[in-house]
């Protein structure tokens, strides 16, 4: 109460503040009466009864339909059409539902799983490089309908550098293993203090037993998306569409594995060193990866209140925001699932 009367005198609404402390309007004004706060009468109020309500011999007759042989597989939409077709009319369908529910009867049924709630995705924050990896496997079109050659990736969160890429004729969870190791030991991870999070979907290599124990004798976190949910791996995802995407790529296929080898380093190499990345305030992931992204987004400032000390008229506000954040999260949290 006194924090809500408070932020009143401050200025503030009385529904922004009663939210902040929990309590609802009618809650608040409840408590605020001169004979001051007192229990909530509404769930013990006596309340006349309905005039329009069924009887105990018409739910009776409600579930005694519902359980005949004929329409005991059947939901109630069925039956109360069925049943008007008959020239019967017994209750709604939202009735039957509610009289199914009050004799214990209206559960799942058949032999498929029943729905359940998503779990909320798994969420990670990087703050530096090589704190955030996410890689999957993509295929690229082999040389005939229906053959493919498999792009193993991964990619920094953080930076968006593509850290470590392979191109083989088939998908195992040995070929994922060793492309993690080459990685982790082109990338100097073995002096960090803090463990890399290497992020996947639920394909077979990623929970392949011979990869997760490569994992842990390098000391690598693993973590999985949703099942069936693609935008939980949205760094890799979006990776793929920008290489598949490309100018040059080669959408009738790759005749031989070398030829796809060999066009993924020249992809790798353009989308590290000299692709402007727009997440990025346009510099390269290896200006961010190394360090550099500061320094040159400083100039880019002092380039522009250059021009607009120069030519102050043509400037209506302030220039362009030059700032990249100083942390890159995975699947944020939103707050309805706060």
């Amino acid at each position: 109460m006194a924090l809500v009367e408070q932020a009143r005198r401050d200025g503030a609404r009385l529904d922004r503040a009663c939210a902040v402390v929990g309590v609802s309007v009618r809650t608040y004004q409840r408590w605020s009466t001169p004979e001051g706060a007192h229990p909530d009468g509404r769930t013990e109020a006596s309340r006349p009864v309905p005039h329009n309500k069924l009887s105990d011999r018409e739910r009776a007759v409600i579930v005694d339909l519902c359980n005949e042989p004929r329409y005991r597989s059947r939901p109630p939409a069925y039956i109360v059409a069925d049943q008007a077709d008959q020239g019967r009319y017994l209750a709604s369908e939202a009735t039957f539902y509610r009289v199914l529910r009050d004799a214990d009867q209206n559960h799942h049924r058949g032999r498929h799983k029943a729905p359940e709630g998503r779990r909320p995705p798994t969420t990670h924050v990087a703050d530096t490089p090589n704190r955030l990896w996410s890689w999957d496997v993509s295929w690229l079109p082999g040389p005939a309908c229906g053959t493919w050659w498999y792009l193993y990736l991964i990619v920094d969160v953080f930076s968006r550098k593509i850290v470590g890429h392979e191109v083989h004729a088939a998908e195992t969870g040995e070929l994922a293993g060793d492309l993690i190791q080459k990685a982790y030991w082109r990338e100097h991870l073995a002096a960090m203090d803090k463990p890399l999070i290497l992020h996947s979907d639920n394909g077979s290599p990623m929970k392949a037993a011979t990869f997760l124990q490569k994992l842990y004798d390098l000391g690598i976190t693993p973590s999985r998306s949703r099942p069936r949910v693609s935008n939980d791996n949205a760094y890799s995802e979006s990776l793929f569409r920008t290489l598949k995407y490309r100018p040059g790529f080669p959408s009738k296929g790759f005749a031989t594995l070398e030829q796809a080898r060999e066009w993924m380093l020249g992809f790798v190499h353009w989308y590290n060193e000299q692709h402007r990345h727009s997440a990025l305030n346009y510099v390269t992931p290896t200006q961010r990866h190394n360090g550099e992204a500061a320094r040159i987004l400083e100039r880019r400032r002092a380039t522009y209140e250059r021009a607009r000390d120069a030519h102050p008229e043509r400037w209506s506000g302030p220039i362009r925001d030059f700032g990249l954040p100083e942390t890159v999260t995975l699947n944020p949290e939103t707050a309805a699932s706060c």
